[in-house]
């Protein structure tokens, strides 16, 4: 029988909750207590937050919640911002209006979709937010990747390749560094086929402030409709990332 349920991390999440919610600071004793867990599990989780900062201790070695937990926040709020000047902003592009326009992060090996907005004509693969993909196989992860080192990547594989999802997929590192290349070279990324045969996908990255890809941007569409309009898409789709990065204090390149 499998679980999902990783009891470590359960018993974290209870500590960080409870010290959360507590007025004043907290003793591990008083934490393990309360929540009715080993002294020497509270003591090792304690200490394994306390080296990230997610707490920090007191004089009285009492524990509340540390600065790392700003930095989750900051991340959060860019990732809302960055949502919103989507759906805002794209409503000045008509021609990209025309299609299915999806926004994704990167997560380990895989893109997770946050927002979409929906071409008139539905093209038959679901974008809803919180769907996750292998990012070497979508325009958008391609996008985000094509930023970073080959080595890095590597290791977000565990330098083992996924499988194809479709017989168009990439099949290994060194296919997709090919691609990769192209896309540092346009901005330009491009799933022909290799997530769903038949869609086509053309992707790029929006830049945070600190000039780090923060999110992938992609339009899907059919392939013929690719054939016909892949330059003016383009075009807009890298306009209108350039255009959220300028709100987000991104320096233009």
């Amino acid at each position: 029988m499998t679980t999902t349920s990783v009891p470590a991390l359960e018993k974290t999440f209870q500590i960080l909750d409870l010290i959360t919610e507590s007025p004043k600071p907290l003793s591990a004793a008083q934490i393990a207590n309360q929540l009715g867990i080993a002294r020497s599990s509270t003591h090792n989780i304690l200490q394994s937050l306390l080296a990230k900062h997610v707490i920090d201790k007191d004089a009285d070695h009492r524990f509340y919640l540390g600065s790392y937990l700003l930095y989750w926040a900051g991340q959060y709020e860019q990732q809302q911002i960055v949502i919103r000047l989507f759906k805002d902003l794209i409503l000045q592009y008509p021609l990209l209006l025309n299609y299915t326009v999806t926004l994704s992060k990167l997560d380990l090996g895989e893109v997770v979709f946050l927002s979409c907005h929906e071409a008139p004509a539905p093209l038959g693969f679901t974008f809803r937010a919180g769907v996750r993909v292998p990012a070497v196989f979508s325009a958008t992860g391609k996008a985000i990747l094509s930023t970073m080192s080959m080595s890095t990547i590597q290791s977000l594989y565990q330098n083992k390749f996924p499988k194809p999802i479709t017989k168009n997929g990439v099949a290994s590192f060194t296919e997709l560094a090919a691609e990769l290349t192209q896309i540092q070279q346009s901005r330009i990324s491009l799933d022909d086929g290799q997530l769903r045969e038949g869609m086509y996908c053309l992707g790029t990255y929006i830049n945070n402030a600190s000039g780090q890809a923060l999110v992938g941007m992609a339009v899907s569409f059919l392939q013929a409709e690719y054939d016909a309009h892949h330059d003016a898409v383009s075009y807009q789709l890298i306009a209108l990332a350039k255009q959220i990065e300028q709100q987000l204090g991104a320096v233009a390149k």
